[in-house]
């Protein structure tokens, strides 16, 4: 099976929260690679690799967040990375 990269972009009440550990915890527990950050507009920004059903599942955990989050939104976009193995493993959170 191959591995595919996905980019996704999350708003909300999503800084603050807790939400990056929450992604990082998720994305190890999936066995996916990638990272996840704070953006200045106050999203989240990450990018995660492995396979599909692993980046469906996390995105079903993105839309519900830690409980003090409020997910108002997840985009998918365009990955910027080359492709699965660019990422850092274990998932890490970004400063």
């Amino acid at each position: 099976m191959t591995d595919v990269v996905r980019r996704y972009r999350v708003q909300g009440r999503v800084q603050g929260v807790g939400f990056r550990w929450f992604v990082r915890e998720e994305a190890r527990a999936l066995g996916l690679r990638g990272w996840v950050r704070n953006e200045p507009t106050g999203e989240v920004l990450l990018e995660a690799g492995g396979s599909v059903q692993a980046l469906d599942d996390l995105a079903n955990a993105l839309g519900a967040g830690p409980a003090a989050a409020e997910v108002s939104a997840v985009h998918l976009e365009m990955p910027v990375a080359l492709g699965v193995w660019d990422l850092p493993t274990p998932f890490a959170v970004l400063r």
